[in-house]
């Protein structure tokens, strides 16, 4: 990773301008351009240095329901269930966590039903019970790492 990496990584973490062209904006203020700019963030991505980029939607005002999730998986099954959480849509990412619930993602659906279908079909195709944490309030926590 070299400076117009972490510069770019660092700008990023506060969003795109919601202008027409937003990595013209960028590549002007990073003094690059907007194909290297994205080249860059798509290497990052392949590295695993970044592991997402994309909007963040609150899901349940355009009618869509989502929760955070977590299921205890003995460690011997803990790579081939995240291979299986991993192939399903609606999960939009896991982690491992140190504890005994040691597998947590978040699910997001189209509506409460389909939350509910997927919760127990996760539950039915890993043969563990789970744990729904839906949330109960919101709250905004302007994160940022600079690197």
């Amino acid at each position: 990773m070299d400076d117009l990496d972490r510069r770019l990584i660092n700008r990023l973490q506060r969003g795109l301008p919601l202008v027409r062209d937003p990595w013209q904006v960028v590549a002007a203020e990073l003094e690059s351009s907007s194909a290297e700019l994205l080249d860059r963030l798509h290497q990052l991505l392949e590295d695993g240095v970044l592991t997402r980029f994309g909007p963040m939607f609150n899901i349940e005002r355009l009618g869509g329901a989502f929760t955070l999730a977590a299921l205890a998986v003995p460690e011997e099954r803990f790579e081939n269930v995240a291979a299986q959480l991993h192939e399903l849509p609606e999960v939009a990412h896991n982690y491992r966590r140190e504890h005994r619930w040691n597998m947590w993602f978040v699910l997001g659906c189209a509506s409460e039903q389909d939350l509910a279908d997927a919760l127990h079909r996760i539950e039915s195709l890993t043969g563990l019970p789970l744990l729904n944490l839906p949330k109960e309030e919101t709250y905004h926590v302007g994160l940022y790492f600079p690197v």
